[in-house]
């Protein structure tokens, strides 16, 4: 707790710069859904803020880079600074839920995730098909989620249960992990101050 008796901020800011790209991220999970990103990437920016919005999380992205070879490398790089974010953020998750998991529908698509704030990265995500959705291809979308998952060091789990269009398996699948981790990083009111951990310890 904060002076007061308030509950301690859980804001995070990583900036990574490499030869490749350049990252700037801000993330509240205390807040109300509010984005503001800016990529070279449309697709990435509207995962992005899906993730925000439905996740009532508070996020600010900066991204730049060498673009003109393919979006892989700032794709990759956000997934990494947006990590790290999430685990500065965390602190040493105290108080937290911890696991959840969420089902979402857009229209023919369907996604399923489960994940855990176990202090572990660790990533299993099954995205289906192969095929290309603008300049952000389920494969990188599948890179994003797994390089995401091992800085934040979360055990994450994404199944696509149904879907054609690659558009929609996508964003059903961001939005179903914005759910998951909306009720992952929520303050337990009936354990507040308790590492969720038998061993003590989630760091």
């Amino acid at each position: 707790m904060a002076a007061g008796g308030r509950p301690e901020e859980r804001i995070a800011t990583v900036e990574r710069e490499t030869a490749e790209s350049k990252v700037s991220v801000t993330l509240n999970l205390d807040g109300t859904g509010r984005s503001d990103v800016e990529t070279p990437v449309g697709m990435l920016s509207h995962m992005l803020e899906q993730l925000a919005r439905h996740g009532a999380l508070d996020l600010t992205v900066r991204a730049a880079g060498d673009i003109e070879v393919g979006s892989h490398h700032v794709v990759e790089d956000t997934a990494i600074a947006l990590g790290r974010c999430l685990d500065s953020a965390l602190g040493e998750r105290v108080g937290i839920v911890r696991m959840a998991n969420a089902l979402v529908p857009l229209d023919e698509a369907l996604s399923e995730v489960a994940l855990d704030l176990s202090g572990r990265g660790y990533a299993a995500v099954d995205l289906l098909s192969e095929n290309q959705a603008g300049e952000f291809p389920t494969s990188l979308a599948r890179h994003f989620l797994e390089s995401f998952a091992v800085e934040a060091r979360m055990g994450l789990h994404v199944r696509v249960v149904a879907g054609r269009n690659e558009h929609h398996v996508i964003e059903s699948a961001f939005k179903a992990l914005a759910r998951a981790l909306r009720a992952a990083v929520a303050r337990d009111t009936r354990a507040p101050g308790s590492v969720p951990s038998t061993k003590g310890k989630l760091r």
